[in-house]
């Protein structure tokens, strides 16, 4: 196993970590780490996986108190982190460890991303719940006083009495957050930009990463102007988390491409898996838990390969010409002897041909359209495949025709309203023969008519429990 060390933050000098009693490959987390490892040497060892940072000596994580704060990257140390007692240390380090391992802030923009508002302190406070509930069993580190644990929040918000274990087999963060999330709808669409993680997280604006954090722990008295209103349970999981530290800074660091973030949720689940059984009744986690990281290949990678197998050309042979062999051998193989005839190839078509069929009932959001429309064009740009554009809700607006590589999607507008019927958009996509037909749409309508082709419906996340009529789903998230 590797482990990943950063010595102190850019801004701070070798001089001053001199000065503060450590060297230059040294971090606040050190002597925590190191304990961690003693005692549960493969979970414990899940910590040499994550970078560490110190934050500059006279600067604070936030304005909750948070001593440690983790991006989903790298753990940030406060310059109070030092001045705990050891188990508390360890506690706090194992804390953020599990956070990163669990991908808790990568999964909060997911979710962000999926729901449009969601409200970092409260997906915060059901991110610790079952964090701590995990580390609860461990008697050589010390959780805080104020820890929030699932199986007490669940009872207090949810009235749902389950033992420890059983919960953390039953919770993860996702469902959580949607169970106790009450809130008025409204002013939610829309509002995810104001909720994300507004501040870098790094330790130059992790202060600035903690006050967000720290405005966002409205009480159900106090909504504020515009802000949606808490419901009952949401206030009591805010009001159960009022006295802990926001030590979730997501930025622009975490999250990268779509590739890499499924990689890295492999890893991770791996990892934690490994770990878990390597260290038997030792292990600093209670049990492998419903939260763990989910591998999931990315909409992108499906869709490229779906339409590379279909409009991929694929040579078959041809009597007509002879193979190059052939040809270059002047077909003999030596002075006397001739070879016999050998078929070339040739393509099996002129130019593949894909029919994009776009829903523009109103149910399809802007962004994911223009992402779609995106991926689509760099797909037949590299295929070498032209494109029929077929535009419409319950009847065809519009059709147009590109050649390959001239098809400027992510440009074009998509309007309309009402509701939708798949049967006249589907059979003008037919009329066109294509060698695969891509529907974007809600699947919310009929379809009296299926093509000849292989049809792969685009689904957005909201949508990922309709049915397809026929052919395969393929949900963008």
């Amino acid at each position: 196993m590797r482990a990943t060390w950063s010595g102190a933050p850019a801004r701070t000098s070798v001089a001053e970590s001199q000065s503060a009693g450590a060297t230059p490959h040294r971090h606040r987390g050190t002597r925590a780490i190191a304990r961690m490892v003693e005692y549960a040497p493969s979970t414990g060892g899940l910590a040499l996986w994550v970078k560490h940072q110190n934050a500059p000596e006279r600067q604070a994580l936030s304005t909750s108190g948070s001593c440690v704060v983790t991006d989903g990257c790298t753990i940030f140390y406060g310059a109070e982190f030092e001045k705990l007692p050891l188990p508390e240390q360890v506690g706090h380090v194992a804390h953020e460890v599990l956070h990163i391992a669990l991908r808790h802030p990568q999964r909060y923009l997911d979710l962000q991303h999926l729901l449009g508002d969601v409200d970092l302190a409260l997906f915060n406070i059901c991110a610790d719940a079952i964090v701590n509930s995990a580390l609860s069993h461990v008697s050589w580190l010390q959780l805080p006083s104020h820890a929030v644990y699932l199986d007490k929040l669940l009872k207090t918000t949810l009235q749902l009495e389950q033992p420890v274990d059983q919960a953390l087999l039953q919770w993860d963060v996702e469902t959580l957050y949607r169970a106790v999330d009450d809130r008025a709808a409204q002013g939610r669409r829309g509002k995810g930009a104001g909720n994300s993680a507004g501040a870098a997280p790094n330790p130059s604006n992790a202060g600035n990463a903690g006050a967000a954090n720290a405005s966002r722990r409205p009480t159900a008295e106090s909504g504020g102007p515009g802000q949606p209103a808490e419901g009952q349970r949401a206030a009591r999981v805010l009001a159960m988390g009022r006295a802990s530290q926001a030590d979730l800074v997501p930025g622009p660091a975490t999250q990268g491409p779509p590739e890499e973030a499924a990689e890295a949720a492999r890893q991770w689940r791996e990892r934690l898996t490994r770990a878990h059984a390597g260290d038997g009744a030792h292990s600093m986690l209670r049990t492998l838990m419903a939260d763990l990281p989910r591998t999931r290949t990315p909409w992108e990678q499906v869709l490229r390969t779906q339409l590379a197998r279909s409009l991929s050309q694929e040579p078959e042979l041809s009597w007509s010409r002879p193979s190059r062999s052939y040809l270059a051998n002047q077909g003999r193989s030596g002075p006397h002897h001739r070879m016999p005839f050998e078929p070339g190839t040739s393509p099996n078509r002129a130019v593949p041909r894909l029919v994009l069929v776009v829903d523009v009932s109103g149910s399809i959001d802007d962004e994911l359209m223009q992402r779609f429309a995106r991926e689509i064009e760099a797909i037949t740009r590299r295929l070498a495949a032209g494109i029929t554009l077929v535009v419409g809700d319950d009847r065809v607006q519009r059709v147009e025709v590109f050649k390959p590589g001239r098809s400027k999607l992510s440009e074009m507008g998509f309007n309309g309203g009402g509701g939708t019927d798949f049967t006249p958009l589907l059979e003008e996509a037919d009329r066109h023969h294509p060698d695969i037909t891509v529907v974007l749409t809600d699947l919310d309508g009929p379809a009296r008519y299926q093509p000849r082709c292989p049809v792969l419906w685009a689904v957005p996340q909201a949508f990922a429990s309709a049915a397809p009529p026929f052919g395969r789903k393929l949900v963008l998230s």
